[in-house]
């Protein structure tokens, strides 16, 4: 079996006696970085790829190719402070995409601490989540991660111009239709690889 990226960073880095906080300094990156690319919670981009492959002395394609033997599989969360309409969704785009992990909150501080900790490759997001706005939501979460592709949901469509200025991919009316989800997902902003509907 071919090796992952994260397992072949993590035997590099070894192979050159280099702690994770010594080669996150050499690539001016966060440690937490390094542990997250370690762990396979994430992956660097092809920028951090080139620095990787310098400062290890390694020919960038062997990463490239270790990159290709990573199966990803998307990750994909639903806000929703109504738990009848988050059920409801989570049924849908789980049978809709079956091969994504779909985790469902009703506390935008969960979705936070989720996305914290693990790659969120899809949001889809209430506009109105209590005394939390939707749309400061997805702010948050594309400071986290500035290529998690955010789909709004709501039942008002007048906040369909507020939330072009977040940084949005898609806008979709309640009741969500797998119709909708299809359309959103083909004008998704960063195309999700792995992700079959």
């Amino acid at each position: 079996m071919k090796e992952t990226f994260a397992g072949t960073l993590k035997k590099l880095r070894k192979e050159k006696n280099l702690s994770q906080q010594q080669l996150a300094d050499m690539l001016f990156v966060e440690r937490s970085s390094i542990a997250n690319w370690e762990t396979g919670r994430r992956l660097p981009d092809a920028v951090l790829l080139i620095r990787i492959a310098g400062c290890l002395n390694i020919d960038v394609n062997f990463l490239f190719d270790a990159i290709d033997n990573t199966v990803e599989v998307p990750n994909i969360i639903i806000v929703d402070d109504e738990k009848i309409a988050l059920r409801a969704g989570l049924t849908m785009i789980g049978r809709l995409m079956s091969n994504a992990i779909v985790t469902g909150f009703t506390s935008p501080a969960e979705a936070v601490q989720f996305s914290n900790a693990n790659r969120v490759h899809l949001a889809f997001l209430d506009i109105e989540l209590g005394k939390t706005s939707g749309l400061d939501l997805c702010r948050e979460l594309i400071r986290i991660n500035p290529h998690t592709n955010v789909i709004y949901l709501t039942a008002y469509p007048d906040y369909a111009l507020d939330a072009w200025d977040t940084g949005a991919c898609g806008f979709a009316l309640k009741p969500l239709s797998e119709e909708q989800v299809r359309d959103k997902l083909s004008r998704l902003r960063f195309p999700i690889r792995g992700l079959s509907v």
